[in-house]
């Protein structure tokens, strides 16, 4: 858990690092390519504005929920998740089902009476869990983001931006169980066959999510994610009509422009530093980490160290030596722990006293 919300935090630092991509017109209003593995934005146009986000709610539902519940639990569906408004798997009151079924049902089948069932179940009422929702929100560093139900049907004051909903995203696909549902092409529940709207499932190499949405408000709307020897990439577009096309081509662009490659190794010298009042007179430092970043052909990399020009003996090897950040095109996308690669003991030699040491001894 820890990991995965470092992560996060470092898509919401990398966010703001951009730089230039080769890709065609894109209908999208609001839109953002993200690595999820590295935390780089590869391409974003207006992803902080906030909009109206459809079924895209959804996904926050889910992982709520796939946190909070166990996907075995049998829920009898209560009279306020039937009949509900938009996109339905079409739940009788009084019928039982698994969370997991509902599951489904919701992020397949965009069924928003299964999201009312799954948040009546999970927080007690639709405004008890959409509290959860927004303080599961908070804790993601999702600042431009409020829920008011489970389902994503128009209100007021529910809204995200791409890049909110795009860090929500790469987090969810870490829950093994989210990952499952979410990439499964068509399931049955009961009498029930689903069939998973996101069409990338069956046209783009490595697709595994995530969720569709639509009402007339807000457009058109994709969350998509996609999976390549270990990399995956999330790609976010709003009020888009033609977002098949454009998530295909922003993620074909990222992951044929950009290649995932390590910048620093651990153990590899960085510099080295002056040692005052030691049996040597200087200390190399290493990285204490690797650090990989996705690079795109062309792009320049420098490795600058913050280490202080001088330390006093002993320096231990191992000890922390301070940090090292990584710039790319001359802005910096991050850093790595530094340690000092040798153990440097405290002269023994006898040293001339200054002059206020012999003064302060007469």
């Amino acid at each position: 858990m820890k990991a995965a919300i470092l992560r996060t935090a470092a898509a919401v630092f990398a966010a703001a690092v951009l730089f230039a991509c080769p890709v065609g017109a894109i209908s999208a209003e609001n839109a953002i390519l993200l690595d999820a593995t590295t935390g780089r934005v590869l391409y974003a146009v207006k992803a902080d504005e906030r909009s109206l986000i459809a079924s895209t709610t959804k996904i926050m539902t889910a992982l709520v929920v796939c946190e909070r519940c166990n996907v075995l639990d049998r829920v009898k569906i209560p009279s306020q998740a039937v009949g509900v408004e938009g996109s339905s798997m079409y739940l009788r009151e009084g019928e039982v089902l698994a969370v997991q079924e509902l599951l489904y049902g919701m992020m397949l089948h965009s069924g928003n009476d299964a999201a009312t069932a799954l948040a009546i179940y999970c927080g007690g009422t639709v405004e008890g869990f959409a509290e959860l929702m927004n303080d599961k929100a908070r804790v993601l560093g999702l600042e431009n983001t409020h829920f008011v139900n489970p389902h994503g049907l128009d209100a007021p004051d529910h809204y995200s931006t791409a890049r909110d909903l795009a860090v929500l995203a790469a987090y969810a696909m870490e829950n093994p169980i989210f990952a499952r549902t979410v990439s499964a092409k068509s399931v049955r529940v009961g009498e029930r066959s689903l069939t998973n709207h996101n069409k990338l499932l069956w046209s783009v190499n490595g697709a595994d999510g995530v969720k569709t949405g639509y009402t007339r408000a807000a457009g058109r709307i994709l969350v998509s994610s996609a999976t390549r020897d270990g990399r995956r990439l999330i790609c976010v577009t709003i009020n888009d009509g033609n977002d098949w096309a454009d998530h295909r081509e922003l993620l074909e662009m990222g992951f044929s422009k950009y290649s995932v490659q390590t910048l620093v190794h651990k153990g590899e010298t960085l510099g080295s530093v002056e040692i005052w009042a030691g049996q040597e007179t200087c200390a190399e430092y290493v990285a204490a980490e690797d650090f990989s970043f996705p690079i795109a052909e062309g792009e320049t990399v420098e490795v600058r160290p913050s280490a202080h020009g001088f330390a006093f003996a002993p320096v231990v090897r191992g000890e922390d030596a301070g940090a090292a950040y990584i710039l790319v095109n001359g802005k910096v996308v991050g850093k790595v722990p530094t340690c000092y690669a040798q153990t440097v003991e405290l002269s023994s030699a006898p040293k001339s006293l200054h002059f206020w040491e012999k003064w302060l001894n007469k």
